[in-house]
């Protein structure tokens, strides 16, 4: 602090203690400004300034004292920013990383998934395909027996009944897999089911348009058509 706030502090310590004197002993209001103007006569003899240096001395003195104040405080706002910006721009980086984590994570579990499922799909449909065909072993051991049986055999009826006996077991297996025949009493045609292998020209206006002849049956598995029906269309 220069000497000239110095001095003023010390002028208006001094006067708060006169007043307080001057209460305490009921003394005029006239004698505390009597007491005041002695006072800053003597102050200002005592500094060797006038009243109108002393005032631009202590004006000096207060601004050059806020002036560093205000700027200390615009500095330390200032950084304080810069910390919050800094601990929150470190707070993103720290959410972004532990969610680039999370990322990765969840891609290695769904890539696994992938693997996994086309593994079992892959074994389903091996194991399906093992299925069916070790259901026809014993449809092919009645059909070996059969033959052998035909072979010593002079009865045709016998050998014709056990035919049809192996026939209705296969159709009865396929059928328990999904596999079942198109209807081919149906004489209306339809490309969805039947396929076209030959056209025949009739007279009748009725008949034109429908099946005269199936030629080879068709399949349809779990209502899917599994081989068309190769039929005959009369034009």
């Amino acid at each position: 602090m220069s000497y000239a706030g110095l001095c003023i502090r010390l002028r208006r310590i001094f006067n708060k203690n006169w007043r307080d004197f001057c209460k305490r002993n009921n003394k005029h209001t006239t004698a505390m400004d009597t007491n005041n103007h002695y006072q800053n006569n003597e102050s200002e003899q005592t500094s060797g300034f006038s009243n109108e240096e002393f005032n631009q001395e202590a004006m000096g003195a207060e601004v050059s004292d806020v002036t560093p104040d205000a700027e200390t405080v615009e500095e330390a706002e200032a950084e304080e920013e810069v910390n919050t910006l800094e601990s929150q721009v470190e707070s993103l980086q720290q959410q972004v990383e532990k969610e680039k984590k999370e990322y990765l994570f969840l891609m290695a579990e769904f890539d696994n998934f992938r693997k996994r499922t086309l593994r079992e799909k892959s074994e389903i449909i091996k194991n399906a395909g093992e299925n069916v065909l070790k259901g026809l072993l014993p449809i092919m051991d009645d059909f070996e027996r059969g033959i052998k049986a035909a072979e010593t055999s002079e009865d045709t009826d016998v050998v014709k009944e056990g035919m049809t006996l192996i026939y209705n077991k296969l159709k009865k297996y396929l059928a328990m897999n999904g596999v079942k025949e198109i209807d081919p009493n149906d004489d209306i045609f339809d490309t969805e089911k039947h396929e076209a292998i030959s056209v025949v020209p009739v007279a009748d206006e009725d008949k034109k348009g429908k099946i005269l002849d199936t030629v080879e049956k068709g399949y349809t598995i779990n209502d899917k058509v599994l081989r068309h029906a190769k039929v005959v269309v009369a034009q």
